[in-house]
Protein backbone atom coordinates (compact mmCIF):
# COMPACT_ATOMS: atom_id res chain seq x y z
CA UNK A 1 0.00 0.00 0.00
CA UNK A 2 1.29 3.68 -0.51
CA UNK A 3 2.91 4.76 2.37
CA UNK A 4 0.82 8.09 2.76
CA UNK A 5 -1.77 5.50 4.48
CA UNK A 6 0.66 2.90 5.89
CA UNK A 7 0.19 4.41 9.29
CA UNK A 8 -3.35 4.54 9.53
CA UNK A 9 -4.10 0.66 7.92
CA UNK A 10 -1.81 -0.89 10.29
CA UNK A 11 -3.52 1.16 13.13
CA UNK A 12 -6.87 -0.13 11.93
CA UNK A 13 -5.25 -3.89 11.20
CA UNK A 14 -4.24 -3.76 15.11
CA UNK A 15 -7.67 -3.73 16.27
CA UNK A 16 -9.35 -6.53 13.54
CA UNK A 17 -11.20 -3.94 11.81
CA UNK A 18 -9.29 -4.41 8.19
CA UNK A 19 -7.11 -7.12 7.04
CA UNK A 20 -3.77 -5.95 5.25
CA UNK A 21 -4.16 -8.68 2.52
CA UNK A 22 -7.55 -7.37 1.74
CA UNK A 23 -7.28 -5.22 -1.69
CA UNK A 24 -10.80 -4.03 -1.15
CA UNK A 25 -10.59 -3.34 1.89
CA UNK A 26 -7.42 -1.29 1.83
CA UNK A 27 -8.75 0.41 -1.74
CA UNK A 28 -12.11 1.17 0.62
CA UNK A 29 -9.66 2.65 3.19
CA UNK A 30 -7.47 4.56 0.54
CA UNK A 31 -10.82 6.37 -0.51
CA UNK A 32 -12.04 6.88 3.09
CA UNK A 33 -8.27 8.57 4.19
CA UNK A 34 -8.50 10.83 0.40
CA UNK A 35 -12.15 11.92 1.24
CA UNK A 36 -11.29 12.93 4.77
CA UNK A 37 -8.27 14.74 3.23
CA UNK A 38 -9.90 16.91 1.64
CA UNK A 39 -12.60 18.00 4.12
CA UNK A 40 -9.57 19.14 6.51
CA UNK A 41 -9.08 16.38 8.72
CA UNK A 42 -5.49 15.77 8.08
CA UNK A 43 -2.91 18.06 10.04
CA UNK A 44 0.73 18.77 10.40
CA UNK A 45 2.85 18.66 12.64
CA UNK A 46 5.81 21.45 12.45
CA UNK A 47 8.90 22.13 14.00
CA UNK A 48 8.05 25.05 16.91
CA UNK A 49 10.09 28.60 16.61
CA UNK A 50 13.85 27.95 18.42
CA UNK A 51 14.63 31.55 19.18
CA UNK A 52 15.84 34.38 17.68
CA UNK A 53 19.96 32.85 17.76
CA UNK A 54 19.05 29.56 16.67
CA UNK A 55 18.28 28.86 12.89
CA UNK A 56 18.11 25.30 12.40
CA UNK A 57 18.33 21.44 14.40
CA UNK A 58 18.40 17.99 14.35
CA UNK A 59 15.76 16.06 14.80
CA UNK A 60 16.75 13.55 17.47
CA UNK A 61 14.23 11.08 18.00
CA UNK A 62 10.69 10.15 17.24
CA UNK A 63 8.87 9.54 20.88
CA UNK A 64 5.53 7.75 18.43
CA UNK A 65 5.59 5.49 15.30
CA UNK A 66 3.05 5.98 12.61
CA UNK A 67 -0.76 4.40 13.37
CA UNK A 68 -0.21 5.36 17.15
CA UNK A 69 -2.70 7.34 18.85
CA UNK A 70 -1.41 11.28 20.31
CA UNK A 71 -3.56 13.47 22.08
CA UNK A 72 -3.05 17.53 21.46
CA UNK A 73 0.01 19.07 22.54
CA UNK A 74 1.61 15.47 23.32
CA UNK A 75 5.40 15.37 21.98
CA UNK A 76 5.70 12.72 19.22
CA UNK A 77 9.66 13.65 18.44
CA UNK A 78 12.77 15.64 19.93
CA UNK A 79 14.79 18.21 18.13
CA UNK A 80 18.41 18.97 19.49
CA UNK A 81 19.61 22.66 19.17
CA UNK A 82 23.26 24.28 19.59
CA UNK A 83 21.74 25.09 23.24
CA UNK A 84 18.47 23.30 24.21
CA UNK A 85 16.00 20.11 22.94
CA UNK A 86 12.44 21.30 22.43
CA UNK A 87 9.75 18.76 21.58
CA UNK A 88 7.57 18.80 18.56
CA UNK A 89 3.72 18.77 19.27
CA UNK A 90 1.05 17.39 17.79
CA UNK A 91 -1.61 20.33 17.20
CA UNK A 92 -4.65 17.70 17.54
CA UNK A 93 -5.71 14.65 19.04
CA UNK A 94 -5.77 11.61 16.28
CA UNK A 95 -3.14 9.31 15.11
CA UNK A 96 0.00 9.55 13.41
CA UNK A 97 -0.21 9.15 9.62
CA UNK A 98 3.15 9.44 8.69
CA UNK A 99 6.12 11.00 9.53
CA UNK A 100 7.98 12.91 6.61
CA UNK A 101 11.40 13.55 7.98
CA UNK A 102 14.01 11.58 9.15
CA UNK A 103 15.93 10.42 12.47
CA UNK A 104 19.40 12.76 12.23
CA UNK A 105 18.24 14.44 9.85
CA UNK A 106 18.31 18.71 9.69
CA UNK A 107 14.99 20.82 10.26
CA UNK A 108 14.43 24.09 10.69
CA UNK A 109 11.39 26.27 12.14
CA UNK A 110 7.74 25.63 10.09
CA UNK A 111 9.10 22.86 8.30
CA UNK A 112 6.84 19.36 8.41
CA UNK A 113 7.79 16.36 10.48
CA UNK A 114 4.62 14.39 10.51
CA UNK A 115 0.87 14.45 9.14
CA UNK A 116 -1.67 13.48 11.90
CA UNK A 117 -4.89 11.94 11.15
CA UNK A 118 -7.64 14.23 13.53
CA UNK A 119 -11.14 12.55 13.51
CA UNK A 120 -10.06 9.12 14.22
CA UNK A 121 -11.67 7.28 17.30
CA UNK A 122 -9.88 6.67 20.66
CA UNK A 123 -7.47 3.79 20.75
CA UNK A 124 -8.64 0.25 22.39
CA UNK A 125 -6.51 -1.59 24.54
CA UNK A 126 -5.70 -5.15 23.22
CA UNK A 127 -3.55 -7.33 23.86
CA UNK A 128 -1.21 -9.84 22.04
CA UNK A 129 -1.70 -13.42 21.82
CA UNK A 130 0.58 -15.84 23.38
CA UNK A 131 1.78 -17.07 20.27
CA UNK A 132 2.78 -13.65 18.79
CA UNK A 133 4.45 -12.84 22.67
CA UNK A 134 6.54 -16.24 22.61
CA UNK A 135 7.71 -15.09 18.94
CA UNK A 136 8.46 -11.75 20.05
CA UNK A 137 10.32 -12.59 23.46
CA UNK A 138 12.34 -15.54 21.90
CA UNK A 139 16.04 -15.12 22.41
CA UNK A 140 18.53 -15.96 20.59
CA UNK A 141 21.61 -18.64 21.11
CA UNK A 142 24.08 -17.18 23.82
CA UNK A 143 27.25 -16.95 21.17
CA UNK A 144 30.17 -19.23 21.64
CA UNK A 145 33.77 -18.74 21.06
CA UNK A 146 33.86 -20.28 17.86
CA UNK A 147 31.19 -17.90 16.03
CA UNK A 148 31.95 -15.08 17.67
CA UNK A 149 33.04 -11.68 15.89
CA UNK A 150 35.59 -9.56 16.99
CA UNK A 151 34.16 -6.91 18.97
CA UNK A 152 34.42 -3.14 17.70
CA UNK A 153 34.18 -0.07 19.60
CA UNK A 154 30.99 1.43 20.14
CA UNK A 155 30.65 4.69 17.29
CA UNK A 156 27.69 7.14 17.73
CA UNK A 157 26.98 10.48 16.29
CA UNK A 158 27.89 13.00 18.70
CA UNK A 159 24.93 14.67 19.65
CA UNK A 160 24.21 18.36 18.77
CA UNK A 161 24.51 19.70 22.76
CA UNK A 162 27.91 18.31 22.73
CA UNK A 163 28.72 19.58 19.54
CA UNK A 164 28.08 22.94 20.41
CA UNK A 165 29.36 22.94 23.66
CA UNK A 166 32.69 21.21 22.30
CA UNK A 167 32.94 24.10 19.67
CA UNK A 168 31.81 27.03 22.37
CA UNK A 169 34.40 26.28 24.06
CA UNK A 170 37.48 25.78 21.69
CA UNK A 171 36.47 28.93 20.45
CA UNK A 172 36.65 30.11 24.15
CA UNK A 173 40.25 28.54 24.60
CA UNK A 174 41.32 30.54 21.33
CA UNK A 175 39.71 33.85 21.77
CA UNK A 176 40.17 34.67 25.19
CA UNK A 177 43.60 35.56 26.73
CA UNK A 178 42.95 33.33 30.30
CA UNK A 179 44.51 33.54 33.22
CA UNK A 180 43.41 31.78 36.59
CA UNK A 181 44.02 33.42 39.85
CA UNK A 182 43.56 31.48 43.32
CA UNK A 183 42.77 32.05 46.91
CA UNK A 184 40.99 29.67 49.41
CA UNK A 185 38.40 30.25 52.14
CA UNK A 186 37.26 28.99 55.76
CA UNK A 187 33.64 28.48 55.62
CA UNK A 188 33.25 28.03 59.48
CA UNK A 189 31.00 31.54 59.22
CA UNK A 190 29.22 31.12 56.33
CA UNK A 191 28.08 27.08 56.68
CA UNK A 192 27.10 28.17 60.48
CA UNK A 193 25.20 30.68 59.27
CA UNK A 194 23.08 28.29 57.07
CA UNK A 195 22.91 26.03 59.93
CA UNK A 196 21.55 28.08 62.24
CA UNK A 197 18.80 29.64 60.25
CA UNK A 198 17.82 26.72 57.64
CA UNK A 199 14.45 25.82 59.65
CA UNK A 200 13.31 29.39 59.77
CA UNK A 201 14.38 30.01 56.27
CA UNK A 202 12.03 27.23 55.03
CA UNK A 203 9.19 27.73 57.00
CA UNK A 204 8.78 31.30 56.06
CA UNK A 205 10.07 31.29 52.22
CA UNK A 206 9.41 27.46 51.43
CA UNK A 207 13.02 26.51 50.07
CA UNK A 208 16.21 25.30 51.48
CA UNK A 209 18.79 28.00 51.92
CA UNK A 210 22.25 26.86 50.32
CA UNK A 211 25.57 27.66 49.62
CA UNK A 212 25.10 28.62 46.04
CA UNK A 213 22.47 31.54 46.74
CA UNK A 214 25.30 32.58 49.43
CA UNK A 215 28.04 32.77 46.89
CA UNK A 216 25.46 34.56 44.28
CA UNK A 217 24.80 37.19 46.73
CA UNK A 218 28.55 37.38 47.40
CA UNK A 219 29.77 37.58 43.61
CA UNK A 220 26.92 40.51 43.50
CA UNK A 221 28.59 42.22 45.68
CA UNK A 222 31.96 41.48 44.37
CA UNK A 223 31.09 42.45 40.68
CA UNK A 224 29.71 45.57 41.96
CA UNK A 225 33.27 46.46 43.81
CA UNK A 226 35.08 45.47 40.61
CA UNK A 227 32.76 46.54 37.58
CA UNK A 228 35.54 45.05 34.94
CA UNK A 229 34.52 42.06 35.71
CA UNK A 230 31.45 42.27 35.04
CA UNK A 231 31.90 44.47 31.20
CA UNK A 232 32.92 42.38 27.66
CA UNK A 233 35.03 43.01 24.72
CA UNK A 234 33.09 44.44 21.99
CA UNK A 235 35.44 45.08 19.09
CA UNK A 236 37.70 48.04 19.94
CA UNK A 237 35.10 48.89 23.11
CA UNK A 238 34.27 47.78 26.13
CA UNK A 239 30.90 47.55 27.23
CA UNK A 240 30.51 48.31 30.96
CA UNK A 241 26.96 46.18 31.54
CA UNK A 242 25.18 48.14 34.52
CA UNK A 243 22.91 44.63 35.19
CA UNK A 244 24.13 41.22 36.66
CA UNK A 245 22.69 38.36 35.09
CA UNK A 246 24.44 35.64 36.43
CA UNK A 247 24.88 31.87 34.53
CA UNK A 248 24.79 29.38 37.12
CA UNK A 249 25.83 26.02 35.43
CA UNK A 250 23.85 22.31 35.89
CA UNK A 251 25.13 19.10 34.96
CA UNK A 252 22.61 17.05 33.24
CA UNK A 253 22.65 13.87 31.73
CA UNK A 254 23.34 15.45 28.38
CA UNK A 255 25.70 17.92 29.09
CA UNK A 256 26.85 21.09 30.62
CA UNK A 257 23.82 23.99 30.79
CA UNK A 258 24.07 27.14 32.20
CA UNK A 259 20.86 28.66 32.36
CA UNK A 260 20.51 32.44 33.04
CA UNK A 261 18.94 34.27 36.61
CA UNK A 262 18.58 37.60 35.33
CA UNK A 263 18.60 41.12 37.01
CA UNK A 264 19.63 39.03 40.51
CA UNK A 265 20.81 42.11 42.04
CA UNK A 266 17.46 42.78 42.97
CA UNK A 267 17.04 39.48 44.26
CA UNK A 268 16.73 38.57 48.12
CA UNK A 269 18.09 34.61 48.92
CA UNK A 270 14.96 33.04 49.01
CA UNK A 271 14.38 34.53 45.17
CA UNK A 272 17.56 33.32 43.95
CA UNK A 273 17.43 30.18 45.90
CA UNK A 274 13.84 29.53 43.68
CA UNK A 275 15.37 30.80 40.40
CA UNK A 276 18.26 28.44 40.71
CA UNK A 277 15.91 25.36 42.17
CA UNK A 278 13.36 26.36 38.80
CA UNK A 279 16.42 26.39 36.12
CA UNK A 280 17.66 23.36 37.59
CA UNK A 281 14.73 21.19 37.22
CA UNK A 282 13.95 22.21 34.01
CA UNK A 283 17.41 21.58 33.00
CA UNK A 284 17.17 17.62 34.38
CA UNK A 285 13.54 17.38 32.61
CA UNK A 286 15.16 19.16 29.19
CA UNK A 287 12.36 22.09 29.36
CA UNK A 288 14.94 25.08 29.53
CA UNK A 289 14.14 27.30 26.63
CA UNK A 290 16.26 29.45 24.63
CA UNK A 291 15.54 32.59 27.03
CA UNK A 292 16.80 30.72 29.82
CA UNK A 293 20.03 30.12 28.14
CA UNK A 294 20.73 33.44 26.81
CA UNK A 295 22.85 36.74 28.05
CA UNK A 296 24.57 36.69 31.07
CA UNK A 297 27.27 38.73 32.47
CA UNK A 298 29.27 36.22 34.93
CA UNK A 299 29.43 32.25 35.67
CA UNK A 300 29.51 30.58 38.51
CA UNK A 301 30.57 26.71 38.26
CA UNK A 302 30.71 24.64 41.50
CA UNK A 303 32.44 21.44 40.81
CA UNK A 304 32.23 21.17 44.25
CA UNK A 305 29.34 18.98 43.61
CA UNK A 306 31.38 16.37 42.16
CA UNK A 307 34.56 16.07 44.85
CA UNK A 308 36.40 18.41 42.33
CA UNK A 309 39.02 19.63 44.79
CA UNK A 310 40.46 22.47 42.71
CA UNK A 311 40.36 23.50 38.72
CA UNK A 312 40.27 26.00 36.06
CA UNK A 313 36.90 26.34 34.70
CA UNK A 314 36.51 27.66 31.26
CA UNK A 315 34.71 31.12 30.39
CA UNK A 316 31.92 31.18 29.12
CA UNK A 317 31.64 33.00 25.83
CA UNK A 318 31.16 36.19 25.51
CA UNK A 319 31.51 36.68 29.18
CA UNK A 320 35.10 37.91 30.46
CA UNK A 321 35.29 35.52 33.85
CA UNK A 322 34.36 32.57 35.43
CA UNK A 323 34.23 31.74 39.27
CA UNK A 324 34.59 28.16 40.37
CA UNK A 325 33.79 26.32 43.50
CA UNK A 326 35.13 23.38 44.66
CA UNK A 327 34.50 20.84 47.55
CA UNK A 328 34.88 21.71 51.34
CA UNK A 329 37.39 19.86 52.97
CA UNK A 330 38.77 19.60 56.43
CA UNK A 331 42.01 21.39 56.71
CA UNK A 332 45.00 22.16 59.60
CA UNK A 333 45.01 26.06 59.13
CA UNK A 334 46.57 29.00 61.71
CA UNK A 335 43.74 30.95 63.54
CA UNK A 336 44.98 33.45 66.11
CA UNK A 337 48.41 31.56 66.48
CA UNK A 338 46.32 28.33 66.99
CA UNK A 339 46.59 25.49 64.72
CA UNK A 340 42.77 24.14 63.83
CA UNK A 341 40.70 21.90 61.55
CA UNK A 342 38.82 24.25 59.08
CA UNK A 343 36.31 23.69 56.03
CA UNK A 344 37.96 25.12 53.55
CA UNK A 345 37.03 25.81 50.17
CA UNK A 346 39.57 26.50 47.01
CA UNK A 347 38.45 29.26 44.84
CA UNK A 348 39.54 29.71 41.16
CA UNK A 349 38.54 32.87 39.38
CA UNK A 350 39.20 32.28 35.42
CA UNK A 351 39.55 35.65 33.58
CA UNK A 352 40.53 37.43 30.25
CA UNK A 353 43.47 38.97 30.45
CA UNK A 354 42.88 41.30 27.76
CA UNK A 355 40.61 43.12 29.72
CA UNK A 356 40.81 42.34 33.26
CA UNK A 357 44.44 42.81 35.12
CA UNK A 358 45.81 40.50 37.53
CA UNK A 359 45.35 43.47 40.15
CA UNK A 360 41.48 43.96 39.71
CA UNK A 361 40.88 39.90 39.60
CA UNK A 362 42.57 39.15 43.03
CA UNK A 363 40.93 42.12 44.32
CA UNK A 364 37.77 40.36 42.95
CA UNK A 365 38.43 36.98 44.80
CA UNK A 366 39.77 38.80 47.89
CA UNK A 367 36.42 40.67 48.08
CA UNK A 368 34.19 36.97 47.50
CA UNK A 369 36.88 35.75 50.51
CA UNK A 370 35.97 38.43 52.91
CA UNK A 371 32.84 38.47 52.44
CA UNK A 372 32.19 34.84 52.98
CA UNK A 373 34.53 34.67 55.93
CA UNK A 374 32.22 37.24 57.30
CA UNK A 375 28.83 37.24 55.90
CA UNK A 376 28.09 40.53 58.13
CA UNK A 377 29.31 42.35 55.57
CA UNK A 378 26.48 41.64 53.23
CA UNK A 379 24.52 43.32 55.95
CA UNK A 380 26.49 46.37 56.35
CA UNK A 381 27.50 46.40 52.60
CA UNK A 382 31.32 46.82 53.95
Amino acid sequence: MDGKYDGLARHYASYGVINMSDISALSYLKVFIDAHCQLGDLVDAVVPFMGESITDGTLATFLKKPGDRVEADEPIAQIETDKVTMDVASTEAGIIEKFVASEGGIVTPGVKVAIIYKSAAQSKTHTQSSEDTSQKHSTTPPSTKENKVEDKPPKVPMPRLRKCIANRLKDSQNTFAMLTTFNEVDMTNLTKLCSDYKDQFVEKHGVKLGLMSCFVKVAVSALQNQPIVNAVIDGDDIIYREYIDISVAVGTSKGLVVPVIRDIDAMNFADIEKGINNLAKKATEGALSINDMVGGTFTISNGGVYGSLISTPIINSPQSSILGMHSIVQRLVVVNGSVLARPMMYLALMYDHRLIDGREAVLFLHRIKDVVEDPRRLLLDI
